[in-house]
């Protein structure tokens, strides 16, 4: 019987381990893995679908109905009729044009042009004259929607603040809310939200290298080649963002415009988030309303698509 020969100097015998485990597939453990890092947001997740996504999928589903508030014991599936009746109504065409020029005047003109200056100005004000301002721009914002309301429907109803002031002027007064109401309520808008807009811009100014300004004075550029060139190019993306936000914050204004003029006199300040109202909660008529609703969300949606579409841009 032979032996077998002794190990050689440098070699070690080691027992043999047991066998490793087999290993799921890749693809398996993709999903295991990209599974276990969503569990966290799974409870985030749950609550959008229930208090978000659910609603909004039963208003779309409202609005291809003929719900209404009282008189109906069911409600009956009606298609597209509520969005083509809409189409054919004159007061919702008259809506949405009152819509756009609410919305051009008080956010795309207003709040971002006046933001804007005001950010610019305070760059180069004094401590005490920025601390003033930023305190009377942001005393506007944080004003509770009605409250605001209330102030500016005093300052331009017939017997308030803007008529004494041409009274004692010896300028012509007029009742601003009957003769020039779309432009009362966009300018009531356009004093209640400059803050965010100045907010914005003054944190934009600030990101901005003060060599190139600098640089650039000493080449000679004057103050507004320096705006056009220098300035709004590098705050490009801080404006878009801006609109955006703005745009959708004035596409859903209602109690401002409530308080001051409840879309009249007539309808010549009921804008689409109004008419909603008036047709949905007034009239009864839900499932008109809520077709109308979706007509707005979709307007809103356009806008952010344009601005997301300019954000995207290079300079």
């Amino acid at each position: 019987m032979t032996s077998a020969p002794p190990a050689g100097p440098g070699v070690v015998k080691t027992a043999p381990g047991p066998a490793a485990p087999p290993q799921p597939p890749a693809g398996r453990r993709d999903v295991r893995r990209a599974l276990t890092r969503a569990l966290p947001l799974s409870p985030a997740v749950v609550l959008l679908i229930l208090f978000l996504a659910g609603p909004i999928a039963y208003c779309v589903y409202i609005a291809f109905t003929d719900l209404q508030l009282t008189g109906q014991a069911e409600s009956s599936f009606i298609g597209f009729d509520n969005f083509r009746a809409a189409f054919k109504d004159d007061a919702f065409l008259n809506a949405v044009w009152l819509t756009l020029v609410f919305t051009v005047l008080s956010s795309l003109i207003g709040q971002n042009t006046l933001g804007l200056t005001l950010a610019v100005l305070m760059q180069r004000a004094s401590k005490p004259v920025r601390t003033v301002t930023g305190g009377i721009v942001i005393a506007a914002w944080v004003l509770p929607e009605v409250v605001a309301g209330f102030l500016l429907y005093a300052f331009f109803r017939r017997e308030g603040t803007l008529n004494a002031v041409l009274d004692w002027l010896h300028l012509p007064s007029q009742n601003w809310l009957f003769t020039l109401p779309i432009l009362a309520v966009s300018f009531a808008n356009v004093w209640r939200g400059t803050a965010f807009s100045m907010l914005v811009y003054s944190a934009a100014l600030n990101e901005i290298p003060k060599e190139i300004t600098e640089a650039a004075e000493v080449d000679g550029a004057g103050g507004w080649r320096r705006m056009w060139h220098i300035t709004l190019p590098m705050i490009r993306r801080s404006i878009g963002t801006n609109l955006m936000l703005n745009t959708l914050q004035t596409l859903s204004v209602f109690g401002l415009i409530w308080v001051m003029t409840r879309g009249g006199p007539g309808n010549r300040s009921q804008t689409l988030p109004l008419f909603m109202y008036e047709q949905a909660f007034q009239k009864s008529m839900i499932g008109y309303g809520t077709a109308v609703a979706l007509l707005l969300l979709v307007v809103g949606s356009l806008f952010s698509l344009v601005y997301m579409r300019l954000l995207r841009t290079e300079v």
